[in-house]
C-alpha cells in the first residue's frame, strides 16, 4: 500500500507560477518513476511530465521550456515546477507512482488525490 500526498495547487493569473508536490509513502521497495497528469473538464487525463529514478525525464510538447520535473529520492518526493502558466494549463493535477514492494514484485500504479489548477485572470 502506498500514499501519495499532493499539494501546491491553487488559482494564479496567466503567466504566474506554481509548484506542485508529491510525498509518497508506504511499503515501497523502490520507485521506477513518478510523474504527473493532467484532466481538464470534457478532456482525458493526459501526461504532463514524468521522470525515473535515473533522472531521464518526459514532458508533454505544450508545457516544454515552461515546466519543470524534479524529484528527491531520499524523500520519495516529486515536484512540477510551473511557469508561464497559461489559462489552457488549468485542470485536475494528479500525481503517479511505478513502484515495487520487494525486489522480486511487478511494478504496481499508484495515482493521489488530484489538486486543481486555475490560470484565471
Amino acid at each position: 500500500q502506498v500514499q501519495l500526498v499532493e499539494s501546491g495547487g491553487g488559482l494564479v493569473q496567466p503567466g504566474g507560477s506554481l509548484r506542485l508536490s508529491c510525498a509518497a509513502s508506504g511499503s515501497i521497495f523502490s520507485i521506477f518513476s513518478m510523474g504527473w497528469y493532467r484532466q481538464a473538464p470534457g478532456n482525458q487525463r493526459e501526461l504532463v511530465a514524468a521522470i525515473t529514478s535515473g533522472g531521464i525525464t518526459n514532458y508533454l510538447d505544450s508545457v516544454k521550456g515552461r515546466f519543470t520535473i524534479s524529484r528527491d529520492n531520499a524523500k520519495n518526493t516529486v515536484y512540477l515546477q510551473m511557469n508561464s502558466l497559461k489559462p489552457q494549463d488549468t485542470a485536475v493535477y494528479y500525481c503517479n507512482v511505478l513502484w515495487s514492494s520487494s525486489r522480486h514484485s511487478p511494478l504496481a500504479g499508484s495515482w493521489g488525490q488530484g489538486t486543481q489548477v486555475t490560470v484565471s485572470s
